[in-house]
């Protein structure tokens, strides 16, 4: 689940640079820029800032959901620190060392008791 979120929240990272990346600055005329006029270009007539001013709103919501949801899911996960992790495999490896060492005594013990 979380990686699909990541998917999305980088998918809409770049498409958020993208759309921001195409927005006109203030003051500054695409169409002029491309040397024709602002109605023969891609979105009509002033239909690019608005279409782009959408596209922002919702990438950015996308944007900002996503951000909780990993900050969220990311906050839930018990991390286990390494030296947790060593004290855990020290106490297994006395416990299987004392077991082997019991079983080696009983199994002298028995001998001992055969031989008497």
């Amino acid at each position: 689940m979380s990686i699909l979120i990541t998917i999305i929240h980088i998918i809409v990272c770049l498409a958020l640079i993208l759309i921001v990346l195409l927005q006109t600055g203030k003051g500054a005329n695409m169409g002029s820029l491309f040397g024709g006029g602002s109605s023969a270009s891609l979105f009509g007539s002033g239909g690019a800032s608005t279409f782009l001013t959408k596209a922002t709103t919702i990438a950015a919501i996308i944007f900002m959901v996503t951000s909780l949801i990993l900050t969220s899911t990311s906050g839930k996960k018990k991390e286990v620190s390494v030296i947790e992790k060593v004290k855990v495999m020290q106490t297994k490896d006395t416990k299987t060392e004392t077991s082997a060492q019991a079983k080696q005594s009983d199994a002298t013990n028995a001998e001992t008791n055969n031989t008497k």
